[in-house]
């Protein structure tokens, strides 16, 4: 029965469809139908156009801070949120290093003008970033009415503690200085201060004049005790060659001497030998022929040449030798 009366409901929709089709005349619209479809269409694209205003994202390196009409109420990291349409704004704050310079005229120790650039690499602290816009408006506020005025400062301070030549030659104590002075007025403020530089720094004319004929002099100086040390060496190298030569003649004198001395002393000890050898030898001589007459006449005999002499001595003498002790 639920059947067949589906059906027949069914069937009489249709039948009625069809003759208010049929009972329309041509080019007439369906208005009331139409209108609908075009409430529906535009409830879909008002909910989808509040679904996607409420959406935003927040870029790495950046945070956003969420103001309710105006009035900055917290803050969100990077990533995708969600905020009330038409009620909530998002302004995005840079927590990345940043730079900021500043040109600025100067005096040094002895009040001689300079002009010099100075930089500042710095980073909001990412805790505190919602507290720095809350009170200064965002970064660059922060910039002109905090960073730049007390860099300015403690750059004009720390060049007027030291002279000219100083800060050329010793650049880096120039930048510690500033870098103490500047840390000790931004204490109190949410940021880190990473590093200072001196980007230029402009001497007068006149300054860097004098330092090219300073150090021009002191060039010259330089190589006029260079000379002066090269002479002197030259001089000593000739003194320590003389005296080396002095040295070798005293030493090759001293070998001839003691050579002559060494060959004295074994020529006298070969004569005192030598005179002690004949010395001993005519004292047993002596002894031999005053102990054996016989010894004598054996000598002469030895040294006569055969002749006989042409003298006779006497009647005690005999004509050769004397025979009669034979």
């Amino acid at each position: 029965v639920t059947r067949r009366s589906l059906i027949k409901n069914k069937a009489h929709k249709g039948n009625k469809m069809l003759s208010n089709n049929l009972s329309k005349k041509p080019g007439e619209i369906d208005t009331t139908n139409l209108g609908k479809h075009m409430f529906r269409i535009g409830s879909v694209v008002i909910i989808v156009g509040l679904i996607w205003t409420s959406l935003y994202t927040i870029d790495e390196g950046h945070v956003g801070i969420v103001k309710r009409f105006g009035e900055a109420t917290t803050q969100v990291n990077p990533g995708l949120h969600y905020k009330i349409p038409f009620a909530d704004t998002v302004e995005e704050l840079e927590i990345r290093t940043r730079k900021n310079s500043e040109a600025l005229k100067a005096s040094t120790f002895e009040q001689m003008p300079v002009q010099v650039e100075v930089s500042v690499n710095w980073t909001v602290v990412r805790s505190e970033a919602f507290e720095l816009y809350k009170n200064y408006g965002g970064l660059d506020q922060f910039e002109n009415r905090i960073l730049d005025p007390r860099l300015r400062s403690a750059a004009k301070d720390a060049l007027a503690r030291f002279k000219a030549e100083q800060i050329i030659q010793s650049r880096s104590q120039v930048i510690q200085k500033i870098e103490e002075t500047l840390a000790g007025a931004m204490i109190d403020f949410p940021v880190k201060l990473d590093s200072i530089q001196i980007e230029n720094l402009v001497l007068p004319a006149k300054y860097l004049q004098s330092i090219e004929t300073k150090q021009t002099e002191k060039n010259l100086a330089a190589a006029e005790k260079h000379r002066l040390e090269r002479q002197k060496l030259e001089a000593q190298r000739e003194v320590n060659t003389a005296e080396a030569k002095r040295d070798a003649e005293k030493a090759r004198a001293d070998g001839s001497a003691y050579a002559i001395e060494i060959e004295a002393k074994a020529q006298a000890e070969a004569i005192l030998v030598k005179g002690l050898a004949e010395a001993e030898a005519m004292q047993k001589k002596s002894s031999a022929i005053k102990n054996n007459k016989m010894l004598v006449e054996y000598v002469k005999a030895q040294q006569w040449n055969g002749q006989l002499p042409t003298t006779v001595m006497g009647s005690d003498q005999g004509i050769l030798w004397n025979m009669k002790d034979k």
